[in-house]
């Protein structure tokens, strides 16, 4: 019997495992072979196929076979269980957030932000340096892909931006239910736990 929770310690990110077993009823030399299972089972998430970033398990009972049981039964025995229990926990799929920073001519402030706005995403402010509109923004990846072109088209070629990685937010509904439509309609033979 496991316990299944999220992990919200940002400062140790992974699978936190902890072995609650009183009495020997799973022996000591499998323990680490349940904790496997579940490190192998999180590298393909219950949604997409995408790893699980974040996991906490505790083991509290279980059972043993003297002639049947090995490591590799209690490794598959992980995998099952990290199966059953994960999609009733109501995982989320995240997103990597970009940090960007444009800086622009301020007649053309109003058409960057409106462009950022289509893209999802997030402006967070705006300032004057050396006579031009700085506007910083938090914006999804996967919605700036073309984006210098089109900053170079709305800007006439006068803005500029830098981009780099922020942080991971979750997804919005309908494109997480897209990306798990996709992954699903490609992969229908494979399963992407075990």
């Amino acid at each position: 019997m496991v316990e299944i929770s999220p992990n919200d310690d940002p400062e140790n990110p992974g699978l936190v495992f902890k072995n609650s077993v009183k009495g020997g009823n799973v022996p000591r030399e499998f323990v680490p072979s349940v904790e496997k299972g579940f490190k192998m089972a999180m590298a393909n998430g219950v949604l997409a196929g995408y790893p699980l970033d974040s996991l906490s398990v505790e083991l509290k009972d279980g059972g043993f076979h003297a002639v049947d049981s090995d490591a590799l039964s209690f490794e598959l025995c992980a995998k099952m269980a990290y199966r059953a229990a994960l999609p009733q926990c109501n995982p989320v799929l995240l997103e990597p957030m970009m940090k960007l920073e444009v800086v622009t001519p301020e007649e053309n402030m109003g058409n960057v932000i409106g462009d950022l706005n289509k893209r999802r995403g997030l402006i967070e402010g705006s300032s004057e340096r050396n006579g031009a509109t700085v506007v910083n923004a938090k914006v999804p990846l996967s919605e700036m892909f073309g984006y210098i072109t089109d900053l170079r088209t709305i800007t006439s070629g006068r803005a500029t931006s830098t981009m780099e990685f922020s942080h991971f937010a979750p997804a919005p509904k309908g494109v997480a239910e897209e990306v798990i439509k996709k992954f699903t309609k490609d992969n229908k033979s494979i399963n992407p736990i075990i």
